[in-house]
């Protein structure tokens, strides 16, 4: 189906357009179809009870359902157990999707499963659910009650956003990283500065669809409702799906604003307590005392990341009275780094691996900082008190980044390894 358009659109005016019955346009209002409803562990009981309790309701498209358990996976109390053993039941009476303690992230499992696909509709209830952008979803974080009407009537109804388009120019230099690229965004965007907007990212082929979940996975800390990456490089030829034509944008789309990153100008970047847009050059902030490194999460866990991390480590341990906690995205990005040797090198290294799954970075189990701890995470927030006591200091970098400030115990450049030989 082409529908009129009676002038040029952006991502996500095109994909609300097709989505729904009519052409739409920022500021519209748009009742549109839900291709993917995505309930997490964390809110299933509410979700739960919206669905039984306040809408007398089962999930009109089972098949476009699924629940993951992998926020505090395995369970960390007996009321959590509870949780999941009720999600566990849900799934089994409604015929939605379970993926159980251990399959991993949301985002990337439901990408691994192809249940993110160009143009599509993708409703999460996680903030992060801007991730399925990277494959140019329409991936968007809600609540728990507009979540359960989307399961139990497949749709749902939004503002059409207005657009920023951030534009990605020249090469990237050895030892920067996507990380790197959306915490500079995000420094020039601010942390309020796409609020209720979709980010709109024009980066050619360039980069992995890990790397460009990387990118769409931190949108939302610059306040956006979904980030788009144009469709490019392997994300066209690797994964099985049809790119349709007419999910990239037209030229003369309007954008509220225009953001040009040149690549080859950019180093490392660190994010540093307590707002995500707090971002510097990590070479700013070297040698500050670290007594925790996390490298996971839906931003940076998976494959190759963990190669990242690895060759910093290879041949090199983690500095004493310094932790190292590693915790792989997926069972399939597990199964793989098994494989190919990446856990084993991190194992010697001194790191001490988990669950695929969330891990601390909500806080809430698997490595909590106690006060005055400083921890350096690749994950994508470091809020007062995000994974932990509330005098304990979070900083976001890259997993290269992470695995030398692991190796010297402080803030370090994996070139300072080098140097300290």
């Amino acid at each position: 189906m082409t529908l009129p358009s009676s002038r040029p659109q952006t991502m996500a005016e095109k994909i609300l357009s097709r989505r729904g019955t009519q052409t739409v346009y920022a500021g519209d209002l748009a009742v549109v179809d839900v291709d993917q409803v995505m309930v997490v562990d964390s809110i299933a009981q509410s979700f739960i009870e919206r669905m039984q309790r306040d809408l007398n309701a089962v999930p009109k498209y089972p098949e476009r359902v699924s629940i993951v358990i992998d926020h505090v996976a395995p369970a960390s109390t007996v009321s959590v157990a509870q949780a999941q053993k009720e999600a566990r039941e849900y799934a089994a009476q409604t015929g939605v999707r379970l993926f159980d303690v251990g399959r991993g992230i949301c985002h990337q499992v439901l990408m691994e499963e192809g249940l993110a696909r160009p143009g599509w509709i993708v409703l999460g209830s996680d903030s992060h659910s801007t991730t399925y952008g990277a494959v140019a979803a329409f991936g968007s974080g809600m609540g728990a009650t507009d979540i359960a009407l989307a399961a139990a009537s497949g749709k749902t109804w939004l503002k059409v956003p207005e657009s920023v388009k951030v534009t990605l120019s020249g090469k990237l230099q050895p030892g920067v990283s996507a990380k790197d690229v959306a915490l500079e965004m995000i420094r020039q965007l601010g942390a309020d500065g796409a609020t209720y907007e979709s980010i709109e990212i024009h980066a050619g082929d360039r980069f992995t669809r890990g790397e460009r979940m990387t990118l769409a996975n931190l949108c939302v800390e610059a306040g956006a409702k979904a980030g788009l990456v144009v469709p490019g490089g392997e994300v066209l030829t690797a994964y099985g799906y049809e790119v349709p034509e007419w999910v990239y944008p037209d030229e003369g789309a309007r954008y509220v604003r225009d953001l040009v990153i040149d690549l080859s100008a950019l180093a490392p970047r660190m994010s540093a307590p307590s707002e995500v847009d707090n971002v510097h050059d990590v070479a700013d902030l070297r040698g500050l005392h670290v007594d925790q490194v996390f490298i996971g999460t839906c931003t940076n866990g998976r494959l190759e990341d963990l190669h990242a991390a690895a060759e910093v480590l290879r041949g090199r341990r983690v500095s004493p009275g310094t932790r190292l906690l590693v915790i792989p995205a997926s069972s399939e990005i597990m199964e793989q780094a098994m494989e190919d040797g990446t856990l084993l090198t991190l194992q010697r290294a001194g790191a001490v691996l988990g669950t695929p799954g969330c891990g601390p970075c909500m806080g809430r189990h698997q490595g909590v900082l106690a006060p005055g701890e400083v921890c350096v995470s690749t994950s994508n927030r470091n809020f007062i008190g995000r994974m932990g006591d509330k005098d304990a200091r979070i900083y976001l970098a890259s997993p290269a980044v992470a695995a030398a400030t692991a190796v010297m115990g402080r803030v370090a450049l994996p070139a300072d390894l080098l140097e300290a030989v």
